[in-house]
């Protein structure tokens, strides 16, 4: 099961966090998503139609940070993501600091080469 949890803000909408295994085939081994959605179901469902389709959310153990958030709500798609870390919780002290990605980068299939 991937940890994950949410936060709801002020003006009523959500921010969830997800650590899952990686959907690209050569990609890292696991990834944080960060979405922005009017609630929790919505920000499931977007990751859904993205073809990451057993995506649930049980319980709040890794709610996004603060900076998780700031990152997500300044992106014009409210949706990105980096490679989580190893130990899986957020903020460890061997964070790497790596720069937030569309979620186009993490789906994005390889071109044939010819």
């Amino acid at each position: 099961m991937a940890a994950g949890g949410f936060c709801k803000l002020p003006n009523g909408t959500v921010v969830v966090a997800l650590n899952l295994p990686s959907p690209a085939v050569d990609g890292p081994g696991a990834v944080r998503v960060l979405v922005h959605s009017v609630n929790r179901a919505r920000a499931l469902t977007r990751l859904r139609n993205l073809g990451l389709r057993s995506v649930y959310l049980r319980g709040n153990a890794a709610p996004p940070t603060p900076d998780e958030i700031t990152a997500v709500l300044h992106h014009p798609d409210g949706l990105i993501w980096r490679t989580a870390p190893d130990n899986g919780v957020v903020g460890g002290p061997d964070l790497v600091l790596e720069l937030w990605r569309p979620i186009r980068a993490l789906l994005r299939r390889p071109t044939a080469q010819t």
